[in-house]
């Protein structure tokens, strides 16, 4: 099949890189460590899927075509991300008071995949892009996510194993403020390129 290498490249890519869902998982695992991130970690990988599965089957493209819920949901997700860049000032510091009191829960991780643009920017590409033209099409769905399903979860957990082996190391109050400074300056970076870049993941199909 000769989408099949171009589809495992951008699936490992798109999923390796940083981006809202790794770095939480990260941050997670140096606040909690690596058992009780799992379900964190499970709820991006079961939400990424059925994102991904629902933008294959054309709710994606209908998504996109209706501008009120595409804005919607820019404006949901930037909220959320403008959140969580809030809170990343803390999360890294694993002593601190002020970090999260709990990890994510595997239906709250699945939920923010919806709200994520990274996730949607993956899924859509994917479908638009990457589903061999067979019949039926189904079939090349199932493709697709299987391809996602045996890439993106060692990506993600890849990240979570990092943010568990530098639990340790970050116990320095000074070295965890400074790291979730940084990822906290990405997250706002994520927010902005939302709303400026012209690839926008989720904007009405009729904006340039």
């Amino acid at each position: 099949m000769e989408t099949l290498l171009p589809l495992v490249s951008f699936a490992f890519a798109s999923s390796i890189t940083p981006g809202p869902n790794n770095l939480m998982l990260s941050a997670s695992g140096i606040a909690f460590g690596l058992k009780r991130t799992l379900p964190h970690m499970v709820g991006v990988f079961v939400g990424f899927l059925l994102l991904l599965f629902l933008c294959a089957i054309g709710v994606g493209a209908a998504v996109e075509a209706v501008p009120a819920v595409a804005l919607a949901m820019k404006v949901a997700g930037s909220v959320y991300l403008l959140y969580l860049a809030w809170s990343m000032r803390t999360a890294f510091v694993p002593a601190s008071a002020g970090s999260p009191a709990r990890p994510l829960r595997l239906v709250e991780a699945a939920l923010f995949q919806f709200a994520n643009p990274k996730a949607w920017l993956m899924a859509l590409t994917a479908a638009s892009v990457f589903v061999p033209q067979i019949a039926p099409r189904w079939v090349g769905v199932l493709v697709v996510c299987g391809v996602f399903a045996s890439v993106n979860l060692p990506c993600i957990g890849t990240w979570t194993i990092l943010g568990v082996s530098l639990r340790r190391g970050l116990a320095l109050e000074r070295w965890g403020e400074y790291l979730g400074l940084v990822v906290g300056v990405l997250m706002l970076y994520a927010v902005v390129t939302l709303w400026v870049g012209g690839d926008s993941p989720i904007a009405p199909v009729a904006e340039p």
